[in-house]
């Protein structure tokens, strides 16, 4: 397709302006499709700083951007003006530490991490591997939120690989550090028949918190409360404790120390239990739920109704 001589205008300024830019779908704390976050992941391995363009929010760069480098998939990196690719080779690059030269970064650390697997956990991959086939290594995924994904997958010699008991286990480079220290079980017990994956470095779970409790901590000065709500809402039925909304969005608490002890709250417990996740993602470690929301809230507190 022809560019639209202002959109390429367009295009080329942001370009000049930022020196690394990801054309993706959403954002690198909400990437919409699993291609853009397997960039974002790679990009957030390197450490370096780079400006997104959500191609869902601007139809016309979506498709602009795709005749402007002649390329037809989204996710896009350009690095100094010139077009990189696409996730499989920001992937291949991050893997391989080409892309941390390109950005000017130092070469990643491709010490593989430290992990345990138990005898039982091995005898049952060992038995997977055979049967799927013998040139199958155990690929561990870690994401930002330390949520892990195993699969068989081919041997890849750009993999941060090592063996432990007879099985290639291969890491890309943004799991590695966060497996530091993983184990792998195989359980047969109440919790059902399966693998079971415990990981040290993942924040602690989010827990719920009662109303009741939620108050009483709050006027004790031990927890924040956050309602999630927007203004109509929290009008509707307004928490009868201090707290801070998103109004403003969220930079400002992002930016609170990581012991920060918050509880979220909403209607029901739907939104504020995302909003949680959100947070330990980023790495904080108190975090509740405020149970049943503002609802449950209503029912201790004659001067509250539910909605």
């Amino acid at each position: 397709m022809s560019l639209d001589p202002a959109l390429r205008a367009r295009i080329d300024a942001l370009l000049a302006a930022n020196p690394v830019v990801l054309f993706m779908k959403g954002s690198p704390d909400a990437p919409q499709c699993g291609f853009s976050a397997k960039a974002v992941a790679a990009l957030a391995a390197t450490g370096a700083n780079y400006a997104h363009v959500d191609v869902l929010a601007d139809p016309d760069i979506r498709e602009g951007i795709k005749a402007y480098g002649d390329w037809p998939t989204i996710p896009q990196l350009y690095i100094g003006g010139e077009l990189v690719g696409g996730s499989d080779i920001i992937v291949q690059m991050a893997g391989s530490g080409e892309l941390h030269a390109a950005l000017g970064q130092p070469a990643p650390d491709r010490t593989p991490p430290a992990i345990t697997i138990t005898p039982a956990a091995a005898d049952m991959l060992r038995k997977a591997i055979a049967d799927a086939g013998h040139d199958l290594a155990l690929q561990v995924e870690v994401d930002a939120g330390f949520n892990t994904r195993l699969q068989l997958a081919p041997r890849d010699a750009h993999a941060i690989a090592s063996e432990l008991e007879g099985i290639r286990v291969q890491f890309d480079l943004a799991s590695a550090p966060r497996a530091r220290g993983l184990s792998i079980d195989w359980v047969e017990d109440a919790r059902g028949r399966g693998l079971v994956i415990e990981n040290p470095n993942a924040p602690a779970k989010v827990r719920d918190l009662t109303p009741a409790q939620a108050a009483e901590r709050v006027q004790a000065g031990t927890l924040l409360l956050v309602d999630v709500r927007p203004l109509d809402e929290r009008l509707m039925a307004e928490a009868p404790v201090p707290y801070r909304h998103l109004d403003q969005g969220v930079a400002d608490l992002e930016a609170l120390p990581k012991d920060t002890a918050i509880a979220f709250l909403c209607r029901s417990g739907a939104r504020s239990g995302q909003a949680a996740e959100h947070f330990r993602a980023l790495g904080f470690t108190q975090l509740y739920n405020v149970a049943g929301g503002i609802n449950a809230w209503a029912l201790l507190d004659p001067n509250l109704r539910p909605y």
